[in-house]
């Protein structure tokens, strides 16, 4: 028997899913939506992450459309300083409860089922939900579609079940325990091993600095070394429109003069554009984390760093690399880091986003995944024809390494082009605070500003060099796909 129906049923209430309703509700005014989600409070890995994350990326192009983030000023000191400030992960947290509790539900139009999971479809096509707590079930006749907001299957470090072993005499946390030291007393490690490569051992690494840790008490397990954006060159407002602009044209020329995406990733790096903490180290890695000069500056600091690849156990006195081992101080506080952000088993659910009766949210244009969400939204409530809105609508690949970057990024540029031509679009990107260029090419154009001439070499690269990127990313696509 049906409890209840709606018309989108959104499995998973974190930023995705958020800002796909968000964008839908007002887009389609005559729709209902149905969340469910296992978390206690919206904002999906948000609510599991260490207390002391914030966002890679300005908060002045996060979240959802319809809402701004409290406070997106510039950051007045520290490594960020000068770029807006990111927002801390309890702000984002309160930010989301916000989207759900005084825009969403206020409609009339949007449930929420947390505490529950979505457990697939009855016989009837129905979809069941089960509460987590007390195990009732609940089904759903779903009348359009049902929306995958968890395609990404983001991993955080207090969820992740570590990929090596230790024994019972050495101490590994995640790094969420960290500001709970000072109740330790004079308790505390005199050394600390941060075990990971990823944005999260940076933040690690930063925390730890400036909470006051010598730097040479600090070991730092790097199995790869990784290219990172400039936070510079993705700033969100008219004041760094230039920069930004620079940096689309400075990927196309790169493309154009690059053999491989190693070689683009160099060429970028050579102009500034990407940054590495080890400037020694060829990087084999790429995720799309966004960090400032500061913060490198900082983390270059950490020069114990040992690159023997990833850790497969952990006894007293020694890190065990398969075969070989490295000694490591006794009482040393192991910090894992090595959780990966968007596991890249996500790859099994990839394909079209509108898939009949469903819709299976992926990057359009990578990494900026909220941004991406909405878009299908407005896809979605504006477009009869699945064809057409596939066809608007290429699923970018969340590459690993500098070598299938190109691949993503033809992907995010072909989208776009193809944006480019649709009106309808176009109008609704001017007016969308998602989107880092938007609002302020709209705002220029109609102040007839001569600062749009630099919108004019954007096309004229595009034009020239986009052929170029197009062979790279197909170059690209097939190491991607073979990995």
């Amino acid at each position: 028997m049906v409890d209840f129906g709606t018309d989108y049923l959104i499995v998973g209430a974190g930023a995705v899913g958020l800002a796909f309703a968000d964008t839908l509700i007002d887009e389609d005014p005559d729709c209902h939506i149905t969340f469910v989600d296992k978390h206690a409070k919206p904002g999906g890995h948000w609510n599991d992450a260490y207390s002391f994350v914030a966002l890679h990326q300005p908060s002045g192009t996060y979240g959802v459309n319809s809402l701004e983030f409290p406070s997106e000023k510039l950051d007045t000191h520290g490594p960020n300083k000068g770029l807006f400030a990111l927002a801390s992960g309890a702000e984002v947290l309160a930010y989301f409860e916000k989207v759900m509790n005084m825009r969403l539900l206020p409609t009339g139009r949007v449930d929420y089922h947390r505490l529950s999971e979505y457990r697939g479809k009855n016989d009837e096509g129905e979809a069941r939900i089960v509460s987590i707590l007390n195990g009732e079930e609940t089904t759903i006749k779903i009348r359009r579609r049902l929306v995958d907001a968890t395609f990404y299957q983001t991993s955080v470090p207090s969820t992740h079940k570590p990929n090596f072993n230790h024994s019972g005499d050495v101490e590994v946390v995640p790094p969420g325990a960290l500001p709970e030291l000072w109740k330790r007393g004079a308790d505390l490690p005199d050394h600390y091993v941060i075990l990971g490569a990823g944005k999260t051992a940076m933040d690690t690494g930063v925390w730890l600095i400036e909470a006051g840790v010598d730097p040479d008490q600090i070991k730092w397990v790097r199995p790869r070394e990784s290219w990172l954006w400039n936070r510079n060159f993705t700033q969100p407002g008219e004041q760094f429109f230039e920069q930004v602009i620079s940096m689309q044209i400075a990927l196309l020329e790169a493309a154009s003069k690059a053999q491989d995406g190693a070689e683009m990733m160099h060429i970028l790096g050579d102009n500034g554009f990407y940054l590495r903490i080890d400037e020694e180290v060829e990087p084999e890695m790429f995720h799309f984390a966004t960090i400032s000069q500061g913060e490198v500056d900082m983390l270059r600091r950490i020069q114990n760093v040992i690159r023997k690849g990833h850790v497969t156990a952990i006894e007293k006195g020694k890190l065990k690399f398969g075969d070989s081992e490295v000694a490591v101080p006794e009482g040393s506080l192991f910090i894992d880091c090595t959780a990966s952000a968007v596991p890249f088993e996500a790859r099994a659910r990839s394909g079209p986003l509108f898939r009949k009766d469903e819709i299976v949210l992926q990057p359009l244009h990578v990494p900026i995944v909220t941004f991406s969400a909405a878009v299908a939204a407005f896809l979605e409530a504006n477009y009869d024809n699945d064809d057409i809105k596939n066809a608007l609508a290429a699923p970018g690949p969340l590459t690993d390494t500098p070598a299938t970057f190109p691949y993503s990024l033809m992907i995010s540029m072909m989208n776009r082009s193809a944006w480019a031509q649709q009106p309808e679009i176009m109008a609704w990107l001017a007016s969308s605070r998602l989107d880092n260029g938007g609002p302020v090419i709209a705002k220029l154009a109609a102040e007839n500003s001569p600062r749009l001439a630099i919108l004019e070499k954007f096309r004229a690269a595009a034009q020239e060099h986009m052929p170029s990127l197009v062979k790279l990313g197909m170059q690209a696509k097939a190491i991607h796909e073979a990995a």
